[in-house]
């Protein structure tokens, strides 16, 4: 199980630690430092039935800064997808995969029905 997550980002620390709460081994990647792959950006929007926007943190700086919600409509999948893997601070965090698992954002109800 990966997590990739963000030293000062409350819904992180609130994973990390119930990961660790319930059990659950894992590594922890910096999203800032080291971003999903394409590879692993494409397989979480598998998940999220190809909702790109689901993918994006829509409330951080950089979304704003960078004119994404007015982009975004017009961005191929390949092209959005390059984008979140240049930028970890465009992501929803945590982003989390294991398995056949894809998850982003925290909602304590979903991981446990999800992770059980």
């Amino acid at each position: 199980m990966k997590i990739y997550t963000y030293a000062k980002c409350d819904s992180c620390r609130k994973a990390v630690k119930w990961l660790k709460e319930n059990g659950k081994t894992f590594e922890e990647i910096p999203i800032r430092d080291q971003p999903p792959s394409p590879d692993e950006l494409t397989r979480m929007l598998s998940y999220y039935k190809g909702e790109l926007r689901l993918l994006f943190n829509t409330s951080g700086q950089d979304y704003r800064a960078l004119g994404i919600k007015d982009t975004l409509p017009g961005l191929t999948e390949a092209a959005a997808l390059a984008l979140l893997a240049e930028n970890g601070n465009l992501i929803k965090r945590p982003f989390l995969l294991s398995g056949e698992i894809g998850l982003v954002g925290f909602k304590p109800e979903n991981w446990a029905e999800i992770l059980a």
